[in-house]
């Protein structure tokens, strides 16, 4: 798998094919798809911003080789927004499910609102790889903050369902359905949200019909949440609004960090504490 970030212009090389792995060829596509989708990802939500910009740090990876880059916005819509790229290469998998070298790749992203009545998204798309074998994961997820709108979720979910309906007629269901399990609050016995899609571990033995899906789930994702933000972030709010927005910011906070893989991934390989915990909104309450 491809450990890279882009240095002076460039992708860094990647690892060597071996016959359980995806072909470089096939992983730096990937790694070019991503880092466009990001860049529209940016634009996209700069373009509701009047004046604010994402601002960009690099970093670098202590337990291997590779890096990534935070990208955080603070604006008037967005109280926080993060779009971040990592791409790590390290001798020990972070992880019981496998063991040895590793690599992994990935967009995080994640939203705090400004407007309650916007909710919070979370996306993700991941290819890792190990000496044994490689899989794709990621998805993307809603989470009102207290004011529900059965019109959002529908579009939501519709466009999610387009995403992954011509790569099979039960991936919408499956995913979905993962969703639903993933992102669940034991302690609290509430979902964190109103699902979306998710899957981790895949690789159906098609790599090329595996590489699609995953394209189209990202090239999918701004249609599904953009037209929400474009319709609640003007929408008028009382301060018992905000306040029952970071209340439920704080039960996302648990999620996180109690439960969420990414996290537990991220700080157990020896990531980058700042990119891990972007994720975590900029006010919350208990």
């Amino acid at each position: 798998m491809s450990a890279a970030i882009k240095r002076k212009g460039r992708i860094a090389k990647l690892m060597p094919d071996n016959p359980y792995n995806a072909p470089s060829s096939s992983k730096e596509r990937l790694q070019t798809f991503l880092l466009s989708l990001r860049k529209e990802m940016i634009a996209a939500f700069e373009s509701l911003e009047a004046k604010a910009r994402f601002q960009k740090t690099a970093w670098q990876y202590q337990k291997g080789t590779g890096g990534g880059e935070i990208a955080l916005l603070h604006g008037d819509v967005f109280e926080k927004a993060a779009v971040n790229w990592s791409c790590v290469q390290g001798e020990e998998f972070p992880g019981e499910e496998a063991s040895g070298p590793f690599s992994a790749f990935g967009v995080s992203l994640i939203t705090h609102m400004q407007n309650p009545h916007a909710p919070t998204v979370h996306f993700n798309l991941r290819y890792m790889e190990t000496r044994e074998r490689f899989w794709f994961g990621g998805g993307y997820d809603l989470t009102p903050m207290g004011i529900i709108y059965p019109e959002d979720i529908e579009h939501f979910h519709t466009v999610a369902k387009k995403s992954v309906d011509p790569f099979g007629s039960n991936l919408y269901a499956t995913f979905a359905q993962n969703a639903k399990s993933y992102f669940f609050l034991p302690h609290r016995k509430k979902e964190r949200g109103v699902g979306g899609l998710f899957f981790d571990h895949y690789h159906s033995g098609n790599t090329e019909q595996d590489i699609a899906l995953w394209i189209s789930i990202g090239n999918h994702f701004l249609e599904a949440i953009m037209p929400i933000y474009r319709r609640r972030i003007a929408l008028p709010y009382s301060p018992a609004m905000k306040e029952t927005q970071l209340q439920l910011r704080g039960h996302y906070v648990e999620f996180n960090l109690l439960y969420d893989r990414g996290t537990r991934f991220g700080f157990c390989s020896g990531g980058n504490p700042d990119a891990i915990l972007c994720s975590m909104p900029p006010r919350a309450t208990w």
